[in-house]
């Protein structure tokens, strides 16, 4: 039987956490670990210095492990600590927002997580929801009681993903799938594999006082190169984004960069 670890960074209030945790069940044994608050833009960041405290809530009767520490930490949690064995694959999400562009994904505590799992030896999928829409409003709508339609008919169509995961024999030629889903889908709208944009985005703090800066990003984006066939392209277009990742790994430089970086016995090229 799959055994899937759940885990997000939007913490144990987040609204998609109990009816994702539901809709898995479907597929097999769920276990939740997620922080015990909102972690969102914390990466892949591990606790370190600080002991990590666990404890287990119930929400709508969906048992819940919470922990001080960071998304990758309650990866790590599930995978090593807290079962009676390890599990067959992490999901990570919804989160509230699209991951998509390599320095959202660089930054996403919810692709952290799910990154972890990989570290870890474990397949992983992490899951996004978003609009190109007016995202003032909506990211504040996703927490009423008016988002919860949409939670539930989003974590159907995410188990219908993963569903069909689990029947390939997991993901091989990546090392964990990206998934953003547009805030409307359902089982009809299209799907596209697709890459990763290659963006950055720009000032991320706001002063506020004398030496002091709050987080205030305002939304502006650095493209690095094309568009066409990326994540970015897919939520525009609002269709379902598949993205396979592969863990950063050695690239290539210029055979001249490489002469003039390398050094050999002790002596370089000049």
């Amino acid at each position: 039987m799959a055994f899937f670890l759940l885990t997000n960074d939007d913490g144990v209030e987040a609204p998609a956490l109990v009816p994702l945790a539901k809709a898995l069940r479907r597929l097999g044994r769920v276990e939740v670990v997620v922080p015990d608050r909102e972690r969102s833009w914390i990466g892949k960041a591990i606790t370190r210095h600080d002991d990590i405290h666990v404890n287990v809530v119930e929400r709508d009767g969906v048992r819940i492990h919470t922990a001080t520490g960071y998304p990758a930490d309650c990866t790590q949690l599930g995978v090593y600590s807290l079962f009676d064995e390890a599990p067959s694959m992490v999901v990570s999400g919804i989160n509230i927002g699209y991951n998509h562009g390599t320095a959202f994904l660089l930054s996403s505590g919810t692709v952290g997580a799910a990154v972890e799992g990989w570290i870890c030896g474990v397949p992983a999928v992490a899951l996004s929801a978003g609009t190109v829409g007016d995202w003032s409003h909506w990211s504040q709508w996703v927490w009423t009681d008016a988002g919860a339609e949409m939670w539930e008919r989003l974590a159907d169509l995410a188990v219908e993903i993963i569903e069909s995961i689990v029947a390939a024999d997991g993901i091989d030629g990546a090392d964990v799938l990206s998934v953003n889903l547009p805030g409307d889908a359902d089982a009809a709208t299209p799907r596209r594999v697709t890459t990763v944009a290659r963006v950055g985005y720009d000032r991320l703090f706001k002063e506020h006082g004398d030496g002091v800066f709050s987080h205030g990003f305002g939304g502006g984006v650095r493209h690095m190169g094309g568009l066409e066939g990326t994540d970015i392209e897919a939520a525009r277009d609002r269709v379902v984004s598949i993205t396979p990742i592969v863990v950063p790994q050695a690239g290539t430089l210029p055979a001249e960069l490489v002469a003039k970086l390398e050094r050999r016995g002790g002596t370089s090229d000049r």
